[in-house]
């Protein structure tokens, strides 16, 4: 990564910014709202904030690790309830399940008293938003959200450099999308079903797989963790102790994806076969 590129795009992110003005920032605790957080603000000052949307898609541990963020970096922020589990569209589990969750929260914070004050929101796509599967997108452009971080030509590789050049703790963050995104298209989305996979996702983080889904096959718990962990999960010890504590959040069987992790694999079901 060239440095003096990141400084160009820093730059652009800065004058975009400015350009927008006052802002309400929608923060998931990922590195590309938590980078665009941090330079808004900088740039702001107060004239931003920072709006955690809180539901029953997002874990526990994401919850207060962008609150524990928020409050490192001296930022100011709301917290915000969504009921999206409330749409019957967005329970049916279509592949425009994130248009809909996307749709709540920005129709919310268009009317949130702590963000009336600002004429602009901002999230945080970047640039290679565009070449997946991003109907979350759709929704900001249809509620006139902007993405400074896209606008000023920053991919993901480019957000955790700049993030880890501002000592931001997320900058080697794995995604982490919300809980609704194991549950394969067209299965209902539950409120069990998320509890079931949260409880089974910390389980294996218990057991230090830091990066881990967990996918929700409705009685069967699918397992997917990087290549290079795959022995230490298959070890008899490690996997006794992850099957009977998983089995116990309500699945009937576990089972391990041979194929490895690999972030948003349910969205391969949208793609043509070649």
């Amino acid at each position: 990564m060239n440095f003096a590129d990141i400084t160009s795009a820093m730059e652009r992110l800065e004058e975009g910014i400015r350009v927008h003005g006052p802002m309400a920032v929608a923060c998931s605790g990922g590195v590309d709202s938590a980078l665009l957080a941090v330079v808004a603000h900088r740039v702001l000052g107060d004239n931003m904030l920072c709006v955690l949307g809180v539901s029953a898609s997002l874990a526990g541990a994401e919850h207060r690790d962008a609150v524990a963020f928020f409050e490192r970096h001296g930022l100011p922020y709301v917290e915000m309830r969504t009921f999206e589990m409330d749409d019957a569209r967005y329970r049916a589990n279509g592949p425009d399940r994130c248009f809909f969750c996307k749709h709540e929260l920005f129709e919310r914070m268009e009317t949130l008293p702590e963000a009336r004050a600002f004429p602009v929101i901002a999230y945080g796509a970047n640039a290679d938003d565009r070449f997946d599967h991003r109907p979350g997108a759709r929704a900001a452009d249809a509620h006139r959200v902007c993405a400074p971080l896209a606008e000023a030509g920053f991919t993901k590789e480019m957000v955790r450099a700049a993030a880890r050049e501002l000592g931001l703790s997320q900058w080697d963050k794995p995604a982490s999308p919300c809980l609704a995104s194991r549950v394969p298209y067209h299965h209902e989305v539950t409120m069990a079903k998320l509890q079931q996979v949260e409880s089974a996702e910390a389980v294996l983080r218990q057991h230090g797989f830091a990066v881990c889904r967990v996918r929700h096959f409705d009685d069967v718990a699918r397992i997917e963790v990087p290549a290079q962990d795959m022995l230490r999960l298959r070890r008899d010890e490690v996997w006794r102790a992850i099957e009977v504590a998983i089995r116990a959040a309500g699945f009937q069987s576990v089972e391990i994806d041979d194929r490895g992790f690999k972030s948003g694999r349910m969205n391969e079901a949208l793609r043509p076969s070649s």
